[in-house]
């Protein structure tokens, strides 16, 4: 069985996320999907988000392609995840081109094109707009 992991917030889910787990799932078996906690969130990414994890993680776990949702708890914890869910593939999104590339070492590494024009930060902005 080949699995695949990739890591995310995922809050407001939209079909740009959709797309990357359909994506994702197609390299693989099994599709694990490493979400942000609250906590990661907001002390390393200053991040608020508008759904707390446990909403996140319900809606991830409710799409088809989606095997496993984990926490993701801190930025190191990539290279353990890969060891110990024995991950043959990690796949993010291209805007983290290269930043991944050290766990080539222990599995293939794959950056996915993004939806181009959708993403979260445009819906906030969206909505803010319309304030």
């Amino acid at each position: 069985m080949k699995r695949v992991i990739t890591y995310g917030t995922f809050d407001l889910l939209h079909y740009g996320h959709i797309n990357l787990l359909r994506r994702a799932k197609e390299l693989g078996d099994y599709l694990i999907v490493a979400l942000s906690t609250d906590e990661f969130n907001w002390n390393e990414k200053q991040k608020k988000c508008y759904f707390s994890y446990e909403q996140r993680k319900q809606l991830l776990e409710s799409i088809r392609y989606v095997d496993l949702v984990i926490p993701e708890e801190n930025w190191d914890q990539k290279r353990t995840d890969v060891k110990e869910y024995h991950i043959d593939t990690f796949v993010m999104g291209n805007d983290w081109e290269g930043k991944f590339d050290f766990l080539k070492e222990q599995c293939e590494v794959v950056y996915l094109p993004r939806t181009k024009e959708i993403s979260t930060t445009k819906i906030k902005n969206d909505l803010l707009d319309k304030k």
